[in-house]
């Protein structure tokens, strides 16, 4: 490769991967998966859109002669990516699923099947394909395309929903797992056929693939199963393990394509007999995933999307025909399995939810129909149709089941996390949520909350959640809930609450872990507190890569939602609470923060300064911390009155002075913090105060709507101390 090559190829590559990730924004927006968005970067890059706006930049971008090279790469990428479908594929999941799983996946392809071969035979054969095409193969593939189920996809919008722990999702990922091997065997039958030159060398294909199957089984799975043990209990994952699992995998795929099966069966087959137990599986998920999806993936859709030429369909008639395929489509895995599933004994919600998921194609039909095309069996023309047939089923599965099974079902059916606890003696505990994004916010939480609460009944939850984007599909899910499996998980040194929990249990605290996958974080956070009853929300802050407010995205949405009050600790080494400094003007948010101060004072014993700052004389403040710090707490309490033009400044100095452990103040303006989406500059108080902070919001209660219009007026505390 020359130079100018080379840089024709990293221009390309940050063209297309930059493409998929901005229009991944919107798609993210739109509630819809990044595969959605990495196919319509493709179309859009292609002839489709950027072909016919700018032809000399599209030609100029991705000329002819470069091609040959991205098809390799896409390949590469493939052969890594349907590895990891292998990997993700457990076998457990198809096991104790009873009769409904097994009657709606069976469905699923049957129909789609007869009705994409009845189709290519009486009409499709005669209008699309070219009479060297064989009428056998032609009429196979069709069938097989109608038939794909997008595993990968399907899994992810189930996380997203919060689905994958309940009946429903466990029901619809097991019949797409089957979907998916039952499809890739019956294409890799079609393959061989087409690839035949008679029926006797397709017969000898078919011989050897199933050697070949039984082969990996018999002996390369219990070579795997001995790898795993040793990659568990004594090296780790090495680079010499990585290297030798992907010259195997390189040589299955190597193998496979030999057969006459393609390569791309021979990498989905040694992903789904390597072991998942062990350790093995998950590890090489976490070195390859990135680099295959991230990278070698969006190479595929870019590929993809410069054969996909939407001109093509340039006659009412050609219109007419792709949606004709795009009805049959649906009418087949969507009928089909909602069919099945209601005989099987689900109610017609539920039935209905089981079809629309087993409608999404995504990718894996992209793959089947690229390869279709590479064979010679589809016409450019038919390719194009099928590939919109895919966007559209796709594309309709996240609102057809936000339609059809609503939040309200989910929350019937979900495994729940744990019920409230039930108040003692008619006095409920006083319950904190930890919401934790990464490890190093963890130990600071533990020993704040330990100070609010020490001596007194508590119940504190510790609660992560994980990005769609990041979470494993191949672990089946967890029938006792994902509290627990947020507890097994934090036994590795890689969770994001383990720090929490273990300085919790050092200081003696019971921390109850939760984690599941989460598409809202800010809505599930307020959800969760709300489940929960939590009296504090208590977030951790991180530096964000844009924004430099520390009341932004996430933090701004929780404090803008949620009914309790909600505190965002910024961490700088909090370990022992001794001095305690609340700024002071007198709005429901310094009173916030003096009530919690009060806590403080109560359970910690730490000493308190209320600094109140004014233009003049203040009234009514003693007034107000005498009544959140009764005679027999008042011990310890100190008022500062002074005069100051700016209480920014005045609550800086003394901070700085002071030598506080943690300065405890309320969102305002008068403190320079005032919750927004977005700031292009971080709070001052926040980043020149010398220790901890918590900036305390509290949601405006209507009952309290009346006192804030009469500031005279004695204010009551509302909170449980």
């Amino acid at each position: 490769m020359h130079a100018n090559d080379l840089t024709l190829l990293l221009m390309q590559l940050i063209v297309i991967i930059g493409v998929s990730r901005l229009i991944g924004r919107g798609t993210r927006w739109l509630g819809q998966p990044l595969v959605i968005a990495e196919v319509v970067a493709g179309i859009v890059l292609g002839p489709s859109l950027l072909g016919w706006l700018a032809p000399d930049v599209m030609n100029a971008l991705f000329p002819t002669s470069s091609l040959p090279v991205l098809k390799m790469l896409s390949q590469v990428g493939l052969v890594l990516f349907m590895f990891l479908i292998g990997l993700e594929l457990d076998p457990r999941m198809l096991k104790g699923r009873g009769h409904a799983s097994v009657a709606i996946s069976h469905t699923s392809i049957v129909v789609p099947f007869a009705l994409g071969a009845i189709a290519g035979a009486l009409w499709l054969y005669k209008s699309l394909s070219s009479p060297t095409v064989p009428f056998s193969s032609f009429v196979l593939f069709m069938g097989v395309s109608m038939s794909i189920t997008a595993f990968p996809v399907l899994a992810r919008i189930l996380t997203e929903r919060g689905l994958l722990q309940s009946r429903l999702g466990a029901i619809a990922i097991t019949c797409a797992a089957v979907d998916d091997v039952t499809a890739w065997c019956l294409l890799a039958f079609v393959v061989s056929i087409v690839r035949a030159s008679d029926l006797a060398h397709a017969a000898f294909t078919t011989v050897l693939a199933m050697g070949y199957i039984a082969f990996m089984l018999l002996v390369v799975r219990p070579f795997l199963a001995r790898l795993g043990a040793r990659v568990a209990s004594r090296e780790g994952l090495t680079q010499n393990v990585v290297a030798g699992t992907l010259l195997l995998l390189m040589a299955s795929a190597w193998a496979t394509e030999l057969i006459g099966i393609h390569a791309l069966f021979g990498a989905f087959l040694f992903g789904a007999v390597i072991p998942k137990e062990g350790g093995l599986a998950a590890a090489l998920v976490e070195k390859l995933e990135d680099v295959a999806v991230v990278l070698l993936l969006p190479i595929f859709f870019a590929f993809s999307g410069l054969r996909t030429q939407v001109g093509l369909l340039n006659t009412p008639e050609s219109w007419m025909t792709c949606g004709v395929i795009i009805m049959l489509a649906c009418v087949g895995k969507f009928g089909g399995s909602a069919v099945a599933a209601r005989l099987t004994g689900l109610r017609w919600r539920e039935a209905g939810a089981i079809g629309i998921l087993m409608n999404t194609r995504g990718l894996m039909e992209l793959i089947v129909l690229n390869l279709g095309l590479d064979l010679g069996v589809i016409s450019p023309t038919l390719f194009t149709m099928m590939v919109l047939m895919a966007l559209v089923t796709t594309f309709m599965t996240t609102p057809l089941l936000r339609l059809i099974y609503p939040t309200e079902e989910i929350a019937k059916d979900r495994l729940t996390l744990d019920a409230p606890p039930a108040p003692v003696a008619g006095v409920a505990p006083y319950t904190v949520l930890m919401c934790v994004s990464h490890q190093q916010a963890g130990p600071g939480m533990a020993h704040l909350v330990k100070a609010l609460s020490e001596g007194e009944d508590a119940h504190f939850h510790a609660l992560h959640l994980v990005s769609p984007e990041r979470v494993s599909l191949r672990r089946e899910p967890d029938p006792e809930g994902p509290a627990v499996e947020a507890e097994r998980d934090v036994n590795g040194s890689d969770s994001a609450l383990a720090p929490l929990l273990g300085r919790a249990r050092n200081l003696g605290l019971t921390v109850r872990p939760l984690s599941f996958v989460s598409g809202e974080p800010a809505l599930d956070i307020c959800r969760t507190a709300q489940a929960k009853r939590a009296d504090l929300v208590l977030l951790g802050w991180h530096k964000p890569l844009f924004s430099q407010t520390v009341l932004g995205g996430t933090v701004h949405e929780v404090m803008e939602a949620a009914s309790s009050t909600v505190a965002v600790l910024v961490d700088r080494g909090l370990s022992d609470v001794k001095r305690v400094l609340v700024p002071f003007v007198g709005s429901r948010h310094d009173r916030a923060a003096l009530k919690l101060a009060r806590r403080l004072k109560k359970h910690s014993g730490a000493e308190v300064t209320v600094l109140h700052v004014t233009s003049r004389e203040g009234q009514g403040v003693r007034a107000q911390v005498e009544e959140l710090f009764p005679a027999a707490e008042g011990v310890g309490v100190r008022l500062k009155v002074v005069r100051h033009e700016s209480p920014e400044d005045a609550a800086l100095e003394e901070a700085r002075e002071g030598g506080y452990d943690l300065v405890v103040v309320g969102v305002g303006s008068q403190w320079g913090l005032e919750d927004r989406l977005f700031g292009i500059q971080r709070e001052r108080i926040v980043r020149d105060a010398p220790g901890s902070l918590l900036v305390v919001r509290e949601p405006e209660p209507v009952v309290e709507a009346v006192a804030e219009a009469e500031p005279a007026a004695p204010v009551a505390a509302s909170s449980r101390s």
